[in-house]
């Protein structure tokens, strides 16, 4: 069979248009070019941005390495470097095409201005240039005085600038900044994240500091890790080839056990509910959190579960790591030993909450509600022996007493369990018990004292009953004190009575 090779290279002008279109936000596109900052050793890197000029701009600016002007036009070849070739540990690239990828689908014009060993290099890639000649034309620049924010370069170093930012602001409206700006804060916030372990620094890592237009980016640990109420399960070891991949379970604080400024950060822009689920790390960089890899459902009881994974980057083949490094897929054993400790990694999110229900129900021993469980189904009721309520109806009639025990049976039947699922999953610390008025405290306190000894139960059994319940728990000072003014009445009045 005959045959001949024909040499078939894309048009310069429709991939690089295609390559625009990855599925890159602001957010994974900044943190692709921070990769490549972190990789070069960079211990400071600054975002840059000019929001109010006719011509916006944004940059990443960094003290590493820095590079040749040889290694700057390998950088900023697409493909530069195979997914496959070996990369050292702190390597955070993976297909050689973050830095265009990420750019192109910002802007239209990427410029690179890089110095090492005194020497200064700048390349440009205009995407309307490339459209104009079909070529893959870079343009080497010797004069560079004008390039936004060169004059910020340190002694070695890189920076990277995006102009004809397209995608960030509409042509059509230059004057419109505002979806320029919030989507710059959503980056900043995405970057200490994702970061939170190089922003803090830790064993084997060194700090790296970072800013926004000069204001200082801070670790968001999704882990509260210095809180003493968040509890760090055991770490899980797991060996795939040559290779170790580390797992953690984190349950986090209950909201009992935080400020509400500690809640409300930790849960995240999605809430807790959303954010529960596997943290997967690459050479410590976040990769994906808030999944459970289709192995479990996001719930309620689980929402304080949190797992911390950490994989080398030279599992990217197996994990299957995507170009924008925003998808990653476990592989199949990683899945199964996944798949077998899940109940063990929510368990300690649902203890959190229903230890802490088995308490209340178990330490009150008078309560209010009823909690009855029938096979797979869970209840609640009022509770008609409850002293307040035996006391009011034994002035009834047998059949006022009928009618009483099934208004009883109605408030019962009708709690808005919808409703209050919504609002604790929502807002848990704006729920509170409503309080009483102080006439109404008074007689519920007295007619519960009273019912209980009338049973001839004892004074200091009916404080251990009444101390573990509300609303008397709660307080407690004020019920003692009207509980020792009922007594000093009952003597008084058995006093009065003696002939």
């Amino acid at each position: 069979m005959s045959s001949r090779r024909e040499k078939i290279a894309p048009r310069a002008s429709v991939l690089i248009e295609s390559m625009r279109d990855i599925g890159y936000s602001l957010q994974t596109a900044v943190a692709d070019v921070i990769d490549n900052s972190i990789t070069a050793g960079a211990r400071s890197i600054c975002l840059l941005a000019n929001t109010h000029s006719i011509e916006p701009a944004f940059a990443v600016l960094d003290n590493g390495s820095g590079m040749t002007e040889i290694e700057l036009i390998e950088a900023m070849r697409p493909g530069s470097k195979s997914p496959l070739s070996g990369r050292s540990l702190n390597d955070l690239g993976r297909f050689g095409l973050g830095l265009k990828t990420a750019s192109f689908s910002q802007c239209r014009r990427l410029t690179v201005l890089t110095r090492k060993n005194g020497q200064t290099s700048c390349a440009i890639w205009d995407l309307d240039v490339v459209a104009k000649t079909d070529e893959w034309y870079v343009d080497l620049v010797s004069d560079y005085n004008d390039i936004p924010w060169s004059d910020e370069l340190k002694e070695t170093g890189t920076l990277v600038i995006w102009q004809k930012i397209d995608r960030l602001v509409d042509p059509k409206c230059p004057n419109d900044r505002q979806n320029f700006i919030r989507e710059l804060d959503e980056a900043a916030s995405h970057v200490e994240l994702v970061y939170h372990r190089f922003l803090a620094g830790e064993a084997g890592l060194k700090k790296i500091s970072m800013s926004l237009n000069g204001r200082k980016l801070n670790s968001v640990d999704p882990f509260n890790s210095k809180n003493p109420a968040t509890i760090f399960g055991p770490e899980d070891v797991f060996r795939l080839g040559n290779q170790e991949i580390k797992i953690q379970p984190v349950t986090l604080p209950h909201h009992k056990k935080v400020t509400a400024e500690e809640w409300n950060r930790y849960a995240g822009s999605e809430g807790y509910i959303k954010n529960q689920g596997f943290y997967l790390y690459r050479g410590k960089r976040l990769i994906i959190y808030g999944t459970w890899f289709n192995l479990a459902r996001q719930t309620e009881l689980t929402k304080l579960a949190r797992v911390r994974i950490d994989m080398p980057n030279s599992m990217d083949f197996d994990w299957k790591i995507d170009v924008k490094k925003a998808s990653a897929q476990p592989p199949a054993p990683v899945r199964e030993r996944l798949r077998r400790i899940i109940d063990v990694i929510g368990a300690g999110s649902k203890r959190t909450y229903t230890e802490r229900g088995k308490r209340l129900i178990s330490a009150n021993r008078l309560p209010v509600w009823n909690r009855i469980q029938d096979k797979n189904k869970v209840f609640y009721g009022l509770n008609a022996e409850h002293p307040a309520f035996t006391c009011f109806s034994s002035g009834l009639s047998v059949e006022k007493k009928r009618e009483f025990g099934k208004l009883l049976e109605l408030v019962g039947s009708t709690i808005p369990i919808d409703t209050i699922f919504a609002d604790i999953s929502s807002n848990p610390e704006a729920i509170d018990n409503r309080g009483m008025d102080e006439e109404s405290f008074l007689e519920v306190t007295r007619m519960t004292y009273l019912t209980l000894k009338s049973g001839e139960v004892e004074d200091e059994d009916i404080a251990l009953i009444m101390s573990s319940a509300e609303p008397f728990k709660s307080m407690w000072k004020k019920t003692a004190k009207i509980i020792d003014s009922i007594k000093k009445d009952c003597v008084n009045e058995g006093r009065s009575s003696r002939p």
